[in-house]
């Protein structure tokens, strides 16, 4: 950390703290720089190889909790709750409880950017993974501070899969499966404003209709038919439902 200033040093410091993480580990100070240096600061010194080098990384601690605590489920179940763990929403509400912005660098005109944010703080994220990934070659300075944000974020889903939206729950439970998304119809059945039931969704999946919704929006009733998919299929089950389809078929 000779080359780096004393206010970066010290910045760095603060943050692995935060993670709980020994400053006698062998950790490459200058990847974890780099991981925390936005392009827009330099199109050259940047977090973005660091990036694509920490998504592998956050899917490989997400698999491996998976494996080690909930062996029965199934591979659906586990890449429909993986997707979720490691989306740009989950793990910039991660980084923000350790206040990354604060650490991480970027041009004054980045940061004004608010529609951005949640994915510089993701992708910023992913890439201190990486730094620290490869200041070890393995996970020993990820996934005890990682861990417990993963565990509780699957107990809420796997309590409630729709806790993060319902089109989201049900995506990721198709993708899951059958790597295929979800087809919404929606059209406006009464044009008085305000009516609270002003438009209807239907949502379809490998040629069946498997929920409608009423709502004052068509996202408001999107919504509503992926729920009524949701109970549909936790009733029906989502195997037995195109197991039919591919009945019919032949």
């Amino acid at each position: 950390m000779t080359q780096m200033y004393h206010s970066r040093q010290r910045q760095l410091k603060s943050l692995v703290e935060k993670l709980s993480i020994s400053q006698q580990a062998l950790i490459k100070w200058n990847l974890l720089d780099l991981a925390l240096t936005h392009s827009t600061v330099s199109s050259t010194h940047n977090n973005e190889k660091l990036e694509f080098f920490g998504d592998a990384v956050v899917r490989l601690v997400a698999a491996q909790l998976l494996l080690e605590n909930y062996p029965n489920c199934s591979v659906g179940e586990f890449t429909a709750i993986r997707s979720i763990l490691v989306s740009d929403r989950s793990l910039a509400q991660i980084a923000d409880k350790y206040g990354w912005s604060r650490y991480l660098l970027v041009s004054k005109s980045a940061a004004g950017d608010k529609v951005g944010r949640e994915r510089r703080l993701a992708d910023s994220f992913e890439a201190v993974l990486g730094a620290l990934y490869l200041s070890t070659n393995n996970l020993e300075l990820i996934r005890p501070w990682l861990d417990s944000h993963f565990e509780r974020l699957i107990a809420e889903i796997r309590k409630d899969p729709a806790c993060h939206s319902y089109k989201a729950a049900l995506q990721e439970l198709t993708q899951g499966y059958y790597k295929t998304l979800p087809n919404y119809q929606a059209h406006e059945v009464n044009k008085i404003y305000g009516d609270r039931e002003r438009f209807f969704a239907e949502v379809w999946f490998k040629g069946q209709k498997l929920g409608v919704g009423k709502g004052p929006s068509i996202k408001a009733a999107e919504e509503a038919a992926a729920k009524s998919a949701l109970d549909f299929l936790q009733q029906s089950g989502i195997q037995n439902i195109i197991k039919e389809e591919k009945d019919k078929k032949e």
